[in-house]
């Protein structure tokens, strides 16, 4: 993304607020907006047909805002999404809550009632503070015109320094027709907060000190020079490395330091060098539920482990796990620090570095078989084997995403989107906005069916914006993740989890994009070369034996298990 370096605008001209708003967005370098139009901001709506900024027209303000939290993800800067009162907010509230979690710079701006309207419970009439205040960084509502450079400036600090994250500006109706004469703010890069170098002398010496580290890394705010930098550092100190949930793109899955990641369903092997480490260096990530195998890999609120916790956030640091080194520290920052390090005389752990890396290819090399013709396993290899390194893989939430996540490769940083909230339908819109972005670049997204119907009317967008990503519907007609769940608590009291799907395949030529059905891994291969060359946006529609709930086990098996308990 260019970087501005402009002084602020001297402009003395009066302008309404709608003008201003977007007059703010273009001096922070915004390129790309994300919405679903709405009459309580048509002033901004107006103001953007004459902007420098790609308008991207969604179809319901959740894929808008998920949109928008993909663009921050891989920009580092706010994403931007715009929506309506009342339930365009509310709809937009799963981006906010994936944005939070993630922590991914976010604004989200809502047209709001006029101000003279308030408290009369109003058409459409929402308390943004009320409703948003426990998952977004910040929340405001903008009264006066005169004073949207000052807080959207504000807004965009906000949402990238410390732990990033969403912010919310509520914009009534009114403030957008209001005129003044003000000049714009500047762009603005985040602070970065550097390491002491105190304290990267005692992380040195603990690494001096140690027998058997690891280093698992997560969160966000990384750049590629920050990846590269924490690479050279786990090469001269030959560390084994761990990646958080879902953020596999921080490490490359080829490296021969590489152990893995630690999310759901960890491989055991890398979950107990996790327990066994004597020194766990966290950089970035928070090591919340899911990358902790709900708290277990490390004890509350004092580890076995020493613990080096380095983070952005300093509430974030002692928050759960009180750590023997805490670094308050911004990603970029330390991996720059990491430079200065100097490794011991004697590496004792390189052994354990070679058998974490061996370890992790036992784990994720070869896919076992599983039930049914379509063999999803052998069709992931496949695209292995042929997705150019800077290929961007998304995904939403359900069983199905486990085979993604352990046997296709992350080997370049800015390569995935999923979200670390678990949030289902989130893999469209992704894709979506990843094409949006970086028109030049694959963009492959996987769904479940029961994700993919959650946010699928974005291929609606694709097919509109001609960006032909690639979806992967991996149809095994129930809900998986909530199956699999019942089956071990009520084994064989089906409820609430079957599905009844549509021709996919169809639905994508519906739209004007490039449909197939597959049923074998054999049909996969030709038929995702024949939607690469349709130039479309395209649905492989790949039917999955309901059998199959993980790369390990079967539903019978789960079942039989919890009735012999």
């Amino acid at each position: 993304m260019p970087v501005s370096t402009a002084e602020p605008s001297s402009k003395s001209q009066s302008r309404n607020g709608g003008r201003l708003i977007v007059d703010a967005l273009v001096a922070q370098g915004v390129e790309h907006v994300f919405c679903v139009p709405g009459e309580s901001y048509l002033a901004v709506l107006d103001a953007l047909h004459d902007a420098p900024i790609n308008v991207t027209v969604c179809r319901q303000e959740g894929g808008a805002a998920m949109m928008a939290e993909a663009a921050g993800k891989l920009t580092g800067r706010p994403g931007v999404c715009m929506v309506t009162r009342g339930p365009g907010a509310t709809n937009a509230s799963h981006g906010v809550h994936i944005a939070m979690q993630d922590s991914t710079p976010m604004i989200l701006f809502i047209g709001q009632i006029e101000t003279g309207m308030r408290e009369r419970e109003a058409f459409q009439e929402v308390d943004y503070k009320a409703f948003f205040g426990s998952m977004a960084k910040w929340v405001v509502e903008i009264d006066k015109a005169e004073r949207i450079p000052e807080l959207v400036t504000r807004a965009f600090r906000v949402a990238m320094q410390g732990r990033p994250g969403p912010v919310v500006i509520a914009l009534p109706e009114d403030m957008l027709v209001e005129t003044a004469t003000v000049a714009d703010a500047a762009f603005v890069e985040p602070a970065q907060t550097w390491p002491g170098r105190a304290e990267m002398a005692q992380l040195e010496a603990l690494l001096g000190e140690a027998k058997k580290p690891l280093l698992i890394v997560g969160g966000s705010g990384w750049s590629q020079g920050a990846v590269a930098s924490l690479v050279r550092f786990a090469e001269r100190f030959d560390l084994p490395v761990g990646t958080s949930f879902r953020r596999q793109m921080l490490f490359p899955a080829d490296h021969p330091n590489y152990a893995g990641d630690v999310g759901i369903g960890p491989n055991p092997k890398l979950a107990q060098r996790v327990k066994e480490a004597d020194l766990l260096i966290l950089a970035g990530g928070r090591l919340s539920e899911m990358p902790s195998s709900s708290y277990s890999l490390v004890d509350i609120p004092t580890p076995r482990q020493k613990l080096v916790h380095i983070h952005a956030g300093a509430e974030e640091l002692g928050r759960v796990y009180q750590p023997t080194l805490a670094i308050h520290a911004t990603a970029q920052a330390f991996a720059s620090m990491l430079e200065e390090l100097q490794p011991p005389g004697s590496l004792p752990w390189s052994a354990e570095t070679r058998q974490a890396n061996r370890d992790f290819h036992d784990w994720t090399d070869e896919p076992k078989p599983i039930p049914g013709t379509f063999q999803y396993g052998e069709a992931l290899l496949w695209l292995r084997e042929r997705l150019p390194e800077d290929a961007v893989i998304c995904n939403g939430a359900g069983n199905y995403a486990i085979w993604v996540q352990r046997y296709l490769r992350f080997r370049r940083y800015g390569t995935q989107l999923a979200p670390t909230s678990g949030s289902m339908g989130y893999g469209v819109p992704a894709a979506v906005a990843a094409k949006a972005l970086d028109r030049s670049k694959t963009v492959v997204c996987f769904a479940g069916d029961g994700c993919f119907m959650m946010n699928g009317q974005e291929f609606a967008t694709a097919v509109q914006y001609d960006l032909p990503i690639i979806v992967v519907v991996v149809d095994n007609g129930m809900y998986g993740t909530i199956r699999m769940h019942q089956e071990r608590e009520f084994p064989g009291r089906i409820s609430a989890t079957k599905l009844k799907n549509p021709d996919f395949a169809a639905y994508a030529v519906a739209f004007g994009g490039h449909g197939e059905t597959v049923t074998t891994a054999a049909e996969f291969g030709p038929a995702f070369e024949r939607a690469a060359a349709s130039g479309k946006p395209a649905i492989l529609h790949c039917r999955m034996d309901p059998e199959a709930i993980t790369p390990m086990t079967t539903i019978t098996r789960i079942r039989e298990q919890a009735l012999a308990k």
